[in-house]
């Protein structure tokens, strides 16, 4: 599965409504993550392939969405986003953990195992 294009209304269709919801409530049935990016922007370039790959291999555990930060502004400025990639971690259990840079496929994987993926075995 590849990652998936976000604008602001999927992300309160299938993330979160930040319009009408006061707390963070996911509404998703897998964890995700959100890659803040730009067309522009070199380690964007360079870090999504890895997303890409990573989408593949666990495309039964989790979903990759990527949020172009040159067009969905109202997101970027929710999230506080000020340099980009940004990455936004988010488990099924618990509050989103955001993470700055391009990172290795290696921690991304350490991440998606210890930080993800553990909260859904949990609570199966």
């Amino acid at each position: 599965m590849a990652t998936i294009h976000l604008n602001a209304q999927g992300f309160k269709d299938k993330i979160f409504n930040y319009e009408t919801e006061q707390e963070w409530k996911f509404k998703g049935d897998k964890a995700a993550i959100i890659d803040f990016y730009a067309d522009w922007c070199g380690p964007c370039k360079s870090i999504a392939p890895v997303l890409e790959e990573l989408s593949d291999e666990y495309k039964d555990q989790l979903v990759i969405y990527k949020i172009d930060t040159d067009k969905e502004m109202e997101l970027s400025s929710l999230f506080g986003i000020q340099s980009i990639p940004t990455l936004l971690f988010i488990p099924l259990q618990g509050n989103p953990m955001v993470q700055k840079g391009a990172l290795p496929k290696n921690i991304l994987q350490q991440i998606i195992e210890e930080r993800l993926l553990q909260d859904a075995d949990a609570k199966k």
